[in-house]
C-alpha cells in the first residue's frame, strides 16, 4: 500500500482526533520525575555532599518558580524536574543536575548571575548562564535573535560540552509535552528541533535521544504522514512476525553452537527513517526492505568480527552491503559491524555486531564518557574517544566564530557541519579524516589546516591530478599541493560544503576586500586633499598633532579608527571630497594653510558639465575587490572611463558614453568622479560581443579557432538553437585594450561563415 493510500485511509479518523484535542503520543519514554525524591532515586552515584547541593539548587528553583505554570496547566518546577532526571540517567555530575534544575531562573525569573555564583558557586553559574537565551537583549528580527541565541549556546558549549547536554534534556522533554502549545508554535519549534536539536544530537552520538527528538518532531509536522506510516510498520510488523522469530532462533542456535556468549535483540527503525529513505529512492513503503534488524552485543572486539564470520556463514551476505565502523568509526566515535544478509525467505535483514562498549557510546555518545568516569570498565576508553571525535567538531565551531563575526553566517556554517552523513578519505600520512558526504579536495584541505587550504594550488586523488572541485569518495587518498603565493579562489565558496572552509575563504575574502578598500580610500582621500592645497597628515601614532587630527576626524564621521574611515571611503560609504573639506577645516583651525603648489597640482580643467570634483584614479586592473568594472558596458583600456562611488560597493567603472552610466549620474552626480586607465596594465579585460554566423556543422569551431588565432580568450559563450538559416553567438572575451579587440574584430570578419560581428553594450 502506498503512503497517499495510507494517508487517505487514515485522515477522517486522525482529523476527527485533532478535532476532538486528542494528545499527540510520545514514542520515547514519557517518565518524568513529578517530585524531588523520584529525582533523588537516580543519584544513588554522587556522594552525600553533592547530593545535598542538588536539594538546595531543587528548593533555590522551586522557590523561583512558584506561581509559574506551564502551558499544560502543571506546575512549572516539573519540567525541571524532568530534565534533570534525564541529565542523572546520563550520570552527569551534580554541576550539571543543579544547572539543568535551574536553567530557566535566569530567563524567566529575573535571578542573576552573580546570585547564582554567590550560592552555588561559579561552574555551575556558567553552566545556567550559557543555557539562557538572548530574549532580553532587542534584535531587529526574530531570526537575528534565534541565531544569536544559537550561537551563545554553541560557544559556551565548545567550552563546556555539558550546556548542550542540558540543553538537549530540555528540548527533549519540551518535544513531549509540546502539544499544549499552539499549532503555529509547536510547527516553528518541531522544525528547529528536526533542523538543528536532533542534528546536534547525532554529532555528539546521542542516537537514541537523536531518533525520539526525530520521531516527535516528524510525528508534530506530518501528523497524517506519520499516523500513516504507524499504522503500515504495524501491520508489518504482525506479517513478519514470524520472519523475524525464525531468524532469531536461527542466529542464537549457531551462536550456541560456536559457545560464542552474545546477546541478540531485535532493533526496528523509526517512521522518521522509514519516511526518510522513502523520499530519499522515491519508494512506495513495500519497497523498504530492511525495516526490522538485529543488534548483536559481544564482550570483546574480537568476538565482532568472529561473530561476523557466523553470521556469514549462516546466511548470505549481500554484496556492497557491508561497513566496518569499528576500524573506521563514525565522526561522533559510534562503531559497530553493519552487515545485511539475505533470510531463507529471500527478505533482506541487517545486523550490526557491537561490544558492550560501543553500545554504550552508540546510545549516549558523548555522555558515556560520564557514565564510566572513574571505573575501571573498558568502557572507559570507548567513551573517551567519543569525546575526543567530538571535541574535534566542537573545536571547530570556535574557530568558525573566530572568522565569522555575524550570527546569522555563523548558524548557516555550523548547519552544514551538522550534516550527519560523511565519507572517510586518507591523508598521505595514511591519517583518516571524516568529512561531509559530497565534500571537495578543497574542504580536504582546509580540514588538515587553515594555511593548506589557503595555499592550495592542485590535487591528487589516489596518484591522480583532480580538479579542486572534484568530490571525494570513501577510501580515496588525497594530496594537497600548495604554493606560498597561492590564495583562496572566490569560485570555491560555490564549491565547498564544510562550515570550517566556508568561513575560512570567506574571511579571506573580506580582509582582501577591507584591504583594497583602504588602499583605494587612501588614494581617492590624498586627491581630493591635493585639491584643497593640503597633504594627508602623517599616519604616524607617534605624531602627537596628526593624531589628534586624526581622532577628531574619526570623530566627527562616526568611524572607530583612521583604517575605518579609509575602507569607508573605499566602499563609497564616504565621499572623499566631503570627507577632505572637513579635513581641511580642521587643519585650518590647527593653522595649517594651503600649499600654493600642492593646490596647483591638484587642480585640473575640463569644461565638460560632468567634470566630476575629485582627482584622478587611475586604475590598472590589480585592484581587486574595491574596484569593480560595470557588466553593463564592459569597459576595456582605451575606452573612456568615469567612475560611480556606490554605496558599499567600492567604485564601479563604467563608459563615459555607457546610458547606464548616464542615468546614474543624472540621479547621483555628487558620487562620480574622474578615472583613467594606468600607463601599465596587470591583467586582460572581459568585453562582449554578438556573432551573427550561418547555421550549419562546425560553424562554432571555425569561430573560435579565429579568436584563438586572434590571441583572445572565450570566458563565456551563449547561443541560440534555432532552426532557422543564421544562429546568434554571444561571446565574452578576454582581450588587452581597444587595439586587440579590433583586431580580433577583423580575424572574425573574414571569416566565410560569419555575417555580422559587433561589440555589445547593454541599453
Amino acid at each position: 500500500m502506498s503512503l497517499r493510500s495510507l494517508a487517505a485511509e487514515l485522515l477522517p479518523a486522525a482529523l476527527q482526533g485533532l478535532q476532538r484535542g486528542a494528545p499527540i503520543a510520545s514514542s520515547g519514554p514519557a517518565v518524568e520525575a513529578s517530585s524531588f525524591q523520584a529525582l533523588a532515586d537516580k543519584l544513588v552515584y554522587l556522594g552525600k555532599a553533592d547530593v545535598r547541593q542538588v536539594r538546595e539548587a531543587y528548593r533555590f528553583a522551586d522557590e523561583a518558580h512558584l506561581g509559574q505554570f506551564r502551558a499544560d496547566g502543571q506546575p512549572y518546577i516539573t519540567h525541571p524536574l524532568a530534565v534533570a532526571g534525564m541529565v542523572a540517567d546520563w550520570k552527569l555530575d551534580a554541576q550539571a543536575v543543579m544547572a539543568a534544575l535551574m536553567h530557566d531562573t535566569i530567563e524567566d525569573r529575573g535571578v542573576t548571575k552573580t546570585e547564582l555564583i554567590e550560592k552555588f558557586g561559579a561552574p555551575t553559574a556558567e553552566l545556567v548562564d550559557g543555557l539562557t537565551k538572548l530574549d532580553k537583549l532587542r534584535f531587529s528580527t526574530r531570526e537575528q535573535g534565534q541565531a544569536e541565541s544559537f550561537r551563545k549556546m554553541l560557544l559556551a558549549m565548545a567550552r563546556d560540552v555539558r550546556i548542550i547536554l542540558v540543553k538537549l534534556a530540555d528540548r527533549l522533554h519540551n518535544m513531549r509535552t509540546l502539544r499544549a502549545l499552539a499549532p503555529s508554535k509547536r510547527q516553528r519549534i518541531a522544525r528547529e528541533t528536526l533542523d538543528i536539536y536532533a542534528p546536534i544530537a547525532h554529532r555528539l552520538g546521542l542516537n537514541q535521544t537523536y531518533r525520539e527528538l526525530q520521531e516527535l518532531a516528524f510525528e508534530l509536522l506530518h501528523p497524517w504522514r506519520h499516523a500513516a506510516l504507524s499504522k503500515a510498520v504495524t501491520r508489518a510488523r504482525g506479517t513478519r512476525r514470524d520472519i523475524v522469530d525464525r531468524v532469531r532462533t536461527d542466529v542464537e542456535r549457531a551462536f550456541a553452537q560456536q559457545k560464542l556468549k552474545v546477546q541478540v535483540s531485535g532493533r526496528e527503525k523509526t517512521v522518521y527513517s522509514i519516511y526518510r529513505k522513502m523520499r530519499e529512492k522515491h519508494a512506495g513503503f513495500a519497497q523498504v526492505s530492511d525495516i526490522f534488524g538485529f543488534r548483536i552485543v559481544v564482550p570483546t572486539l574480537i568476538d565482532c568480527y568472529v561473530a561476523l564470520g557466523v553470521l556469514h556463514q549462516l546466511y548470505k551476505p549481500v554484496p556492497g552491503r557491508f561497513k566496518d565502523y569499528i576500524a573506521i568509526p563514525k565522526a561522533n566515535g559510534y562503531q559497530s559491524l553493519h552487515t545485511t544478509l539475505v533470510s531463507p525467505l529471500g527478505t533482506a535483514v541487517e545486523f550490526q555486531v557491537r561490544t558492550d562498549a560501543m553500545h554504550a557510546v552508540a546510545e549516549k555518545g558523548i555522555a558515556a564518557h560520564w557514565l564510566y568516569k572513574g571505573g575501571g570498565d573498558k568502557s572507559a576508553a570507548a567513551a573517551a574517544d567519543a569525546q575526543r571525535l567530538s571535541s574535534i567538531w566542537l573545536q571547530s565551531l570556535l574557530d568558525i566564530q573566530d572568522e565569522t563575526r555575524d550570527s546569522a553566517e555563523f548558524l548557516e556554517h555550523v548547519k552544514i557541519d551538522l550534516h550527519p552523513d560523511a565519507v572517510y578519505v586518507f591523508t598521505p600520512k595514511s591519517k583518516i579524516l571524516a568529512l561531509p558526504r559530497g565534500a571537495t579536495a578543497v574542504d580536504f584541505a582546509y580540514a588538515i589546516h587553515s594555511d593548506v587550504g589557503q595555499h592550495m594550488v592542485a590535487a591528487r586523488v589516489n596518484g591522480e591530478p583532480v580538479a579542486p572541485r572534484t568530490e571525494l569518495s570513501s577510501g580515496d587518498l588525497v594530496e594537497i599541493i600548495t604554493a606560498p603565493g597561492a590564495r583562496p579562489n572566490p569560485a570555491w565558496l560555490a564549491i565547498v560544503r564544510t562550515g570550517r572552509a566556508r568561513s575560512k575563504i570567506r574571511h579571506y575574502l573580506k580582509s582582501m576586500e577591507a584591504e583594497e578598500s583602504r588602499a583605494l580610500g587612501e588614494k581617492m582621500l590624498a586627491q581630493a586633499l591635493r585639491a584643497e592645497g593640503l597633504k594627508v597628515p602623517s599616519p604616524d601614532p607617534t605624531d602627537a598633532d596628526a593624531a589628534a587630527l586624526w581622532q577628531q576626524i574619526t570623530r566627527w564621521s562616526g568611524n572607530r579608527s583612521r583604517g575605518e574611515l579609509l575602507v569607508d571611503i573605499g566602499l563609497g560609504r564616504k565621499i572623499a571630497t566631503i570627507v577632505a573639506k572637513r579635513l581641511a577645516q580642521m587643519m585650518g583651525e590647527r593653522g595649517i594653510r594651503a600649499d600654493p603648489l600642492t593646490l596647483t597640482l591638484g587642480r585640473y580643467g575640463g569644461g565638460d558639465d560632468q567634470a566630476p570634483v575629485q582627482g584622478v584614479v587611475f586604475v590598472d586592473g590589480s585592484e581587486g575587490a574595491s574596484v569593480q568594472f560595470a557588466p553593463c558596458c564592459r569597459p576595456i583600456p582605451g575606452d573612456p572611463i568615469s567612475g560611480y562611488l556606490g554605496r558599499g560597493e567600492g567604485l564601479v567603472v563604467h563608459t563615459s558614453d555607457c546610458p547606464a552610466g548616464r542615468r546614474l549620474f543624472e540621479r547621483d552626480s555628487e558620487r562620480w568622479m574622474q578615472v583613467e586607465w594606468a600607463e601599465e596594465l596587470a591583467r586582460s579585460f572581459e568585453t562582449s560581443l554578438h556573432v551573427l554566423v550561418r547555421n550549419g556543422k562546425g560553424v562554432l569551431a571555425q569561430v573560435a579557432s579565429a579568436i584563438s588565432s586572434a590571441e583572445a580568450d572565450i570566458t563565456h559563450l551563449d547561443m541560440d538553437n534555432g532552426a532557422g538559416e543564421s544562429v546568434e553567438l554571444r561571446l565574452l572575451l578576454s582581450v588587452r585594450d581597444r587595439v586587440h579587440l579590433a583586431e580580433v574584430l577583423r580575424t572574425l570578419r573574414r571569416v566565410p561563415v560569419v555575417m555580422r560581428v559587433s561589440r555589445y553594450r547593454a541599453g
